[in-house]
């Protein structure tokens, strides 16, 4: 890197959480950043889902950066127990945070492209002495090209999310079907959200914590005077097993361990079948227009009105095709990170910390950071991106010790990712106790299922 090119600013994209905390930790390093953020306000993402409440508290969804740089403003923490929603999370801390970084975050600016200044991916010749070149969109169609020294990625995976196909392709009649399928959980506080939900059957697709949100809206739904006749039909991939429902009273996020347990209360309540090792092959409408599911192995299931698909997201990889990264040929997150994240070994265990090492590319200075860098596996959690960015600005610094220092202790068990439900916990310690692994009691199952995993 030359002199000239070390006078570049940082091109941070995304201004969500981790996005802003790494602006954040890059200033406390004396290194200039530039947030890029598509939406009009910080946050965009986090306000899609801002009626979600989420399973980690206030203590565990601010970065301490972040909280330096707002302490002069007067801002005061919100109380470290309390669970914030989406909404909670994006007004009183994320947009207060932009605000706080000023001109260092610019609004709707799309990134279309990120490279090397004059290098193409297949060009070697005196690659790492060039600077980043980013080019963008603005909301009234113009472009523009910005050059930074190192480029982190934080712009998330919410943009992308999976299908119900269960080869991970589109099912067929699915893109034809979209005005019936919805990829996000539904805000029943919404009175036209609501409409499309009361009274109807609806398919929920997914087995992580927002099928188990889902789920449980739909439940609550169906038990009020506007609700009858609500009725959901979940469809697992896989059968039934101890860790489907998560960690439950034995998680250490009780709010995550909780989401498990509405989960099988809306099941046991008569208020959803569960129907497992269905893999959604197509769409078919019967002669009202309802959607009918066919799986893979030929079966049809009952029509219904409405389905939510909550399979996951994937990251878009499209505008980062001209740097040189090294992804794991499954869950498209960095090699090195990757088996420490598989959802094949990770689905209710303990995601160690991790930092620049495992985040590092053969692109020298370029960084996939929070849930972009997990790619497609579920299992990320704020304060991991956190420890992530920390140590991205001491790699970025020079700073080598700093960067391989672990300064986080994750919480272990439960739900591999997602959003929380509820304000008070309390429903995880009621619950009957039981690990992640031990098999939940009285569970009723509207179709057989083979054993197997989560």
């Amino acid at each position: 890197m030359t002199a000239s090119t070390e006078t570049l600013p940082v091109v941070v994209i995304g201004a969500g959480p981790i996005g802003l905390a790494a602006a954040a930790r890059l200033i406390e390093r004396d290194i200039e950043p530039l947030v890029l953020e598509a939406g009009p306000a910080a946050a965009s993402a986090v306000r899609d889902w801002s009626h979600v409440r989420l399973f980690s508290t206030w203590s565990e969804v601010t970065d301490p950066a972040a909280e330096k740089l707002l302490a002069p403003t007067g801002w005061v923490k919100p109380d470290g127990a309390a669970y914030p929603s989406g909404g909670d999370w994006a007004e009183l801390y994320l947009q207060p945070l932009a605000d706080v970084l000023g001109e260092r975050v610019r609004y709707d600016a799309t990134v279309t492209g990120v490279s090397r200044s004059g290098r193409d991916r297949i060009v070697d010749a005196d690659r790492e002495a060039q600077p980043f070149v980013v080019h963008l969109t603005r909301a009234d169609g113009s472009e523009e090209r910005i050059f930074a020294r190192a480029v982190i990625d934080a712009s998330g995976t919410w943009s992308t999310p999976s299908p119900a196909g269960g080869s991970g392709l589109h099912a067929l009649g699915e893109r034809a079907a979209s005005d019936r399928i919805s990829y996000r959980v539904p805000d029943l506080k919404d009175a036209a959200v609501r409409a499309r939900y009361a009274g109807r059957r609806t398919a929920v697709v997914g087995s992580g914590a927002s099928a188990f949100t889902a789920l449980a809206y739909l439940a609550d739904l169906a038990k009020a005077q506007d609700g009858t006749s609500t009725h959901a039909t979940w469809i697992l991939r896989r059968g039934i097993s101890g860790s489907t429902f998560g960690g439950g009273a034995a998680d250490q996020l009780p709010a995550r361990g909780a989401l498990g347990l509405a989960a099988k209360a809306a099941v046991d309540g008569g208020y959803a079948d569960a129907v497992t090792g269905f893999r959604t092959d197509s769409f078919e409408r019967d002669t009202d227009g309802r959607l009918v599911l066919v799986g893979e192995d030929g079966r049809r299931l009952d029509p219904v009105d409405e389905v939510i698909v909550l399979t996951g997201f994937r990251p878009d990889l499209s505008f980062v095709n001209e740097l040189r990264l090294g992804l794991d040929e499954r869950l498209q997150a960095p090699t090195e990170l990757a088996p420490l994240i598989d959802p094949n070994q990770h689905s209710c265990g303990t995601v160690y910390p991790h930092g620049a090492v495992e985040l590092s590319h053969p692109e020298k200075d370029v960084y996939l950071a929070g849930m972009k860098s997990y790619g497609r596996a579920p299992t990320f959690l704020a304060m991991t991106g956190y420890e992530q960015v920390r140590s991205i600005a001491a790699a970025l610094t020079g700073d080598q010790e700093a960067a391989e220092r672990v300064e986080l202790t994750l919480p272990e068990t439960g739900v591999c990712g997602g959003a929380g439900l509820f304000d008070q916990p309390k429903a995880a310690e009621e619950a009957n106790e039981g690990g992640c692994c031990s098999a939940p009691e009285n569970l009723t199952i509207g179709a057989p299922a083979p054993s197997g995993g989560c």
